[in-house]
Formats: C-alpha cells, structure tokens, sequence
C-alpha cells in the first residue's frame, strides 16, 4: 500500500472525524473529508482534502468516490442527539438511513468494498449484565440507537449481495480531545458531560446539571464508560487496516471496560482545573440506565487495540487544554 492512500472520512470535519482524520494521516494514508458542515467545523479539516457535499445528494457522494477512488470509507456522517431523535425521527431516519443508503449505493457504483462504520452502544438498549459483550442482545430504546442498527443491517445485506467488507465500530461515551490540541470537542447545541463541566470551570455557563441523583450505583448517578476520542481515532485506523489487509466483516465494541459515575468525572474535573464547578440537581432522562461498562476484548483480539488514554484523569486534562485553546 502506497503512502498516500486516500480514506473518504465522511462528516470529517466533526469531532470524531477530525481526530480519526489525523490519525489516519500519521498512519500514511490520505483522509478525504467530505462533510455538509451542518454539524461539523471546516477549520478542524487540516490533514488533508475538504469536499463540501451531503450524503442525501447521492451525486455529490459518487462524484467524490469517483475522482479519489479510495481504498476505503469511514463513515461518521450521522445525527446524533438521542432526544432530538426522539421529537424528529423522521429527520434521524432521512438522514442516517436514507444518507447511508445513498453512500453504500455509490460506494457499489464506484467498486469501494470496505467501510468502516461509526455505530454506537446504544444500539443496545438498556443492556442486563455488564460489561457489555458484542452478543448481547442489541435493542434499542430510542430512534438514534434504531437508526444505527439499520445501518448495520444495512451493512450486512450489501455485504452478501455486494462483497462490501464491513467494520461497525459500537463505541461508547467519547471524550477527550487530541493531546496536541489540534482538534477537540465543540458541539452546538453542547450536551455531553465532560465539556458542559469544563464549561462550568471556566465560567462559561453558571453551573452544570446532573440529572438524576437516585440511582442504584453507589453515589446515585449514572455511571458511564468513557472512551478517550484519540483511542477511538486509532481504532478507526486498525479497523481501516483490517479491511485492507483482507479481513472481514466484523461487529466490535470500542469501550475502556471501566465506569465512572457523574459525579466522578465532576470531581475529576474539580482537581485537574483547579476550579470550582457549581452542581444543580435535575431529574431522570427517560431511558437513561444505571450503568453502561462495555468489553473491549474483542477490540483486542481482532483489531489489536486497547485504550491508552481513557483514564478519566487524562481524558479530563486533554479535554481541558482543548477547551482553554477553543474558547479563550
């Protein structure tokens, strides 16, 4: 494989993109961003070619399969919101099914064989042992999860109609932030955890919210497997790999095999910011489990790849250089 193999990073201009677009270029390959910017920053393409276009215009996705001929896809380019999923499912559908539809489409058109896929943990529901192994049941409790599961499906099928080679990549909570601070974590609207805490650090916003205090988990919050984003960016490049080296379809959970509560990752943010950070109370989300832990043994055992950097201390110490760096 030549040095400059070109990798279509579909939504790389977005936070996981971005990092795995770094990483794919530190590995020699050449990521092509292609990205509506709906949701993603174009600054944050810098490792390599920005095609503007959006998956639901099926010519735009071809003509970039077309004039790259790429030797693979990763596929981000997704809704993600999972209450937004809830009051617009038919957004979430038209856009992760009907979106991916039209790129495994031209992906067949075009002769690219090998996609990555970003998936997601929700897919499995509210899951009854932990940690999660990939032959749990996958259900799912909301249209987001539904609409990844789709995909899968989807992927399968092209599989054994098409020969598209597939990785669905089942990750759980991403966070952190490139150690470099190239590229990070900037959602607008902002809902995850570690950036609305560092947000209270910084005093960007007066406080931060934990919702729900009376869980069966030993401080009463929910607790959560939190993956280092620059971990999840090197499995995307393993997983790329894999394909390329004629492997096939796999299903793998990317998680840290470890839980932290709400109020852990709080108070880990308190010690490394050295910050106050104010604590409001709120109420249960609906569908929110207890606890969600996944196994990435598989991970290990088929891609060869472990988290590194998804201890909470690191995480929140990456996420903080970033956050000081984007929001100066």
């Amino acid at each position: 494989m030549n040095q400059r193999t070109p990798i279509v990073v579909t939504g790389g201009a977005g936070y996981i993109g971005s990092h795995t677009c770094k990483a794919l270029a530190a590995a020699g390959f050449e990521p092509v961003s292609f990205d509506s910017l709906v949701n993603g920053h174009r600054e944050l393409v810098r490792w390599g070619p920005f095609e503007a276009g959006d998956l639901l215009d099926p010519r735009s996705i071809r003509a970039v399969l077309e004039r790259y001929a790429p030797a693979a896809v990763v596929h981000f380019a997704a809704f993600a919101y999972v209450g937004q999923s809830v009051r617009e499912p038919a957004a979430y559908y038209r856009n992760n099914v009907a979106g991916t539809l039209n790129l495994l489409d031209a992906m067949v058109a075009a002769g690219t064989a090998r996609i990555v896929f970003s998936s997601t943990c929700a897919v499995y529901g509210e899951p009854e042992r932990m940690p999660i192994t990939e032959d749990v049941m996958a259900r799912p409790v909301n249209p987001y999860g539904r609409t990844k599961l789709a995909v899968e499906g989807m992927l399968a099928d092209f599989g054994a109609a098409y020969g598209i080679e597939s990785v669905c990549l089942r990750y759980f909570n991403a966070a952190g932030a490139d150690p470099e601070a190239e590229t990070g974590e900037d959602h607008r609207p902002e809902t995850h955890l570690v950036p609305l805490v560092l947000d209270a650090a910084a005093g960007r916003r007066p406080s931060v919210t934990v919702n729900g205090t009376d869980y069966a988990t030993p401080d009463g919050t929910c607790i959560r497997d939190f993956i280092h984003v620059s971990d999840l960016a090197g499995a995307h490049v393993l997983a790329v790999e894999h394909l390329l080296a004629g492997g096939g379809s796999e299903v793998v959970n990317l998680g840290s095999g470890r839980g932290a509560s709400v109020r852990e990752v709080i108070e880990t943010a308190r010690a490394v910011t050295g910050r106050e950070i104010r604590v409001e109370t709120g109420p249960r989300r609906p569908g929110d489990p207890p606890v969600l832990i996944g196994s990435w043994r598989k991970a290990e055992r088929v891609l060869r790849w472990r988290p590194l950097r998804s201890d909470m201390e690191t995480i929140i110490a990456d996420a903080w250089r970033w956050h000081r760096k984007r929001f100066a």
